[in-house]
């Protein structure tokens, strides 16, 4: 299939191969021009999406967030600076969804650079992945981040007080502040902690920033320059993609977000709904971060976009008419898409030039998210359907509170059983999606890897995977919010040691671990699923979780 669109824009190179979809996404651009779609954008037009202005008009700060981020490095930079003098060497993360994946992305496409801190991101209540990281750490050389948007997550407020608490006891309560950051909303009930406690700084952020969003904010940049990241360099790149983003850049074609935008938008409604990225290995954990941006901002109202990210590369015929593959290849390296002969699935191609560039690419993402919400008549700034499965943790919290367990059903059928009626309710145009409640770890990665392979080639679904809670504050909401073709496997296994979560800050009092939330979690997202009508299957393994993946994949046949 030869490019039906290719462009240069100025230092962004955008090819698609569309075929027959290409006409379609003409006239789409056209239509954007006809009602001023990039003006009305720019212009925080909230009825480009829904007639009130609710979880719109406050939550466009993105768009300016560039040029006033540059205001503030030096912010930033003092703070790093600080820490380095005074001996820090490493830095804990804690945060969930739009808090942590910009974090992890910069440390694993630019590593650390020497003389500062080794960052590393902890999103996760596994009592096993808690108490690792607990142990990996010197509190005395340890700058602790607490970001979240609202200040309330719960995850990351239990992250907070297990690990302030660890702080107090090892360097004294007076002391503990000073190994502390906030980056949160103004007002927020962090902001009120963090100078109740003595926090060494506290970055508020432009509220009017949904989390997703926020990669190129104080949630991004701050992670970013403590690891040794050159966050002017990287607002630079930013700044060169958003210059070619606003109405000055003409006509939608010659902008590559309303065309990117569009793209998605079209083949989206034409069938083509399931976004297949296949990344060079470089900056192949972007995806992580697209994943959030594309199916938190499009999985609603019956209709989104699933991104199918970090999957392997399988034999054309394994692939249903519903993909779009996007290729995000570095520098020179090139990423084959699957063909046959003369057939081939329609493909979108973006290259960096280094990896600097992903600053340019988190904008140009964030443009293109938006045309397509519009596209499909959808607001994709808010989050209706997340709520529901927080609503149902907590309800499974309180029943474990009053009673002392949770309302675990036992199994019916063996688990080869269980799956094969799960697959027997398939059908083209389907998604599947495991979703794992277990300690993440090399041996697990590669068997839900295998396990997700064989089920993609038996049933010739895209097959996704996400570790929970983790995957709750990414394509939880898609999820629940699409066209209810998705089909959830959830896999939940027993702990080994549990850690408590302090009921209060600086107490030892317990009332709740991070095993018990973690199952609560699993079981009150299963509930909100099956609330929605959703197709849904939970397996319950054993300490070896790896190891009974491996069987069940060699069971299917």
């Amino acid at each position: 299939m030869p490019p039906s669109y290719e462009h240069d824009y100025e230092n962004l190179r955008l090819t698609a191969n569309l075929g027959d979809y290409q006409a379609g996404v003409d006239s789409a651009l056209q239509d954007i021009k006809n009602k001023r779609i990039i003006s009305r954008l720019w212009a925080h037009d909230h009825t480009l999406w829904k007639p009130e202005p609710d979880e719109i008009e406050n939550r466009l700060g993105w768009l300016d967030i560039v040029p006033r981020m540059r205001d503030d490095l030096s912010i930033i930079e003092d703070l790093t600076q600080e820490v380095i003098s005074e001996g820090y060497t490493h830095a804990l993360l804690l945060g969930m969804g739009g808090s942590s994946l910009a974090p992890e992305v910069f440390r694993k496409i630019f590593g650390v650079r020497a003389g500062y801190l080794d960052l590393k991101v902890l999103d996760s209540t596994d009592p096993d992945m808690v108490r690792a990281q607990a142990e990996r750490l010197d509190p005395g050389k340890t700058l602790f981040i607490v970001s979240t948007k609202s200040g309330g997550t719960v995850e990351t407020l239990s992250l907070y007080k297990y690990f302030f608490g660890l702080t107090s006891k090892s360097l004294g309560s007076s002391r503990a502040g000073d190994h502390f950051v906030a980056i949160t909303d103004p007002g927020s009930r962090l902001a009120e902690e963090a100078d109740r406690r003595g926090f060494r700084a506290r970055f508020l952020n432009d509220s009017r920033i949904g989390g997703r969003f926020s990669a190129l904010s104080y949630f991004g940049l701050v992670p970013a320059a403590l690891i040794g990241v050159d966050t002017a360099r990287l607002l630079e790149r930013a700044e060169e993609v958003r210059n070619r983003c606003t109405p000055s850049a003409g006509h939608p074609r010659e902008n590559p977000g309303a065309s990117l935008g569009a793209i998605l938008g079209k083949l989206a409604a034409s069938g083509r709904d399931k976004l297949t990225f296949l990344t060079s290995s470089k900056i192949a954990c972007f995806g992580d971060w697209l994943e959030q941006l594309i199916a938190e901002s499009t999985g609603k109202e019956g209709k989104g976009l699933l991104p199918v990210v970090d999957e392997p590369r399988g034999e054309f015929s394994v692939y249903g008419n519903d993909r779009l593959f996007i290729r995000l290849e570095m520098g020179e390296e090139s990423v084959p898409v699957p063909n046959a002969g003369g057939s081939a699935h329609p493909e979108v191609r973006i290259r960096f030039r280094d990896r600097y560039d992903i600053g340019g690419q988190i904008f140009l993402w964030e443009i293109a998210v938006a045309v397509a919400g519009e596209r499909l008549g959808i607001n994709p700034f808010d989050q209706p359907d997340v709520e529901t499965a927080k609503q149902q943790a907590r309800m499974m919290v309180a029943l474990y509170e009053k009673s002392g367990r949770l309302p675990i059903d036992a199994p019916s059928k063996t688990r080869a059983e269980t799956l094969d009626d799960f697959l027997g309710k398939v059908k083209p145009g389907d998604y599947i999606a495991l979703l794992a409640y277990l300690k993440p770890s090399p041996e697990t990665d590669t068997a839900l890897q295998a396990l997700r392979v064989k089920l993609r080639d038996r049933s010739r679904l895209a097959v996704t995977f996400g570790y929970g809670p983790r995957y709750l504050h990414s394509t939880g909401q898609l999820h629940k919010g699409d066209r209810g073709r998705g089909h959830f496997i959830v896999m939940t296994a027993d702990n080994g040691e549990d850690v408590p979560i302090p009921k209060e800050t600086g107490s030892d009092d317990s009332r709740l671990s991070f095993g018990i939330l973690k199952m609560a979690q699993a079981l009150g997202d299963e509930k909100a699923l099956r609330g929605k009508g959703r197709h849904i299957i939970r397996l319950h393994l054993s300490s070896s979780p790896a190891d009974d993946i491996t069987t069940l994949t060699r069971m299917l046949t």
